[in-house]
């Protein structure tokens, strides 16, 4: 029988003979991508290699307000803020047998009158957790008088190595009643906010993953709905 020399740093070979890989000494194997809003399960006795994981948690974007504005009147909101992010490099001793993977749901579009909603917040178990962004908020009232409203801030970090929150969306102005402009909404680690704007519509739609939703802009007796923000997404690095 023919003799083979393998490096005990890396190899091993069992009683049967069986070359394997000694746990924890090799590198990235497989990325696993949780993009779907809602409840999902990580099972560590999928992947009986693992050694350790590199897991990235991204929450969701807030949602932005409608907007409803009389005639000859501007009305302009606020975006909703980005989500929050954490990171965090876990063992495989840590993990339970099964972690459960929460993605957070973008936050609603306002109808005119009515807030966007918050973002869900997004998790890897208990072990890395981001929050949610908050809405843009119905703040200005229909009229024709110079005024400006404060953004929304962000939400605060979670758990995490790394973990920081969303970034605050951009306030809203009004300089008469036929000018103005909306709020931008808030960044993410993982996304871009959408765009605010200074003509009558709904802000822009986000980029990427947990970004905030550009706040709504209605003039001379439009009404408008606001934008939805962008959904979270857990991504879960896998080491030998």
């Amino acid at each position: 029988m023919a003799a083979v020399c393998v490096d005990p740093e890396y190899f091993d070979v069992g009683d049967d003979g069986r070359l394997t890989i000694v746990p924890g000494s090799a590198d990235l194997r497989q990325i696993v991508y949780f993009k779907d809003p809602g409840n999902d399960t990580f099972e560590k006795a999928d992947y009986p290699w693992l050694a350790r994981v590199f897991v990235q948690v991204q929450a969701a974007g807030g949602g932005a307000a409608g907007a409803k504005a009389s005639a000859n009147q501007l009305v302009a909101h606020p975006g909703g803020t980005g989500g929050g992010y954490s990171e965090r490099l876990i063992e495989a001793s840590a993990l339970g047998a099964s972690e459960t993977v929460i993605v957070g749901a973008g936050g609603t579009a306002g109808t005119p009158t009515v807030d966007g909603g918050n973002g869900g917040n997004s998790s890897f178990g208990g072990l890395c957790t981001a929050n949610g962004g908050f809405g843009g908020q119905v703040v200005m009232t229909s009229g024709s008088a110079p005024t400006c409203f404060s953004g929304v801030a962000g939400p605060l970090a979670g758990i995490g190595d790394v973990s920081q929150g969303g970034g605050a969306s951009g306030g809203s102005i009004r300089l008469d009643g036929g000018q103005g402009q909306s709020g931008p909404g808030g960044e993410a680690r993982l996304g871009h906010g959408g765009w605010q704007r200074a003509s009558s519509g709904a802000g822009g739609g986000a980029r990427g993953f947990g970004g905030g939703a550009g706040g709504a802009l209605a003039r001379d007796g439009d009404s408008v709905n606001g934008t939805p923000g962008n959904d979270g997404i857990v991504i879960v690095w896998l080491f030998a």
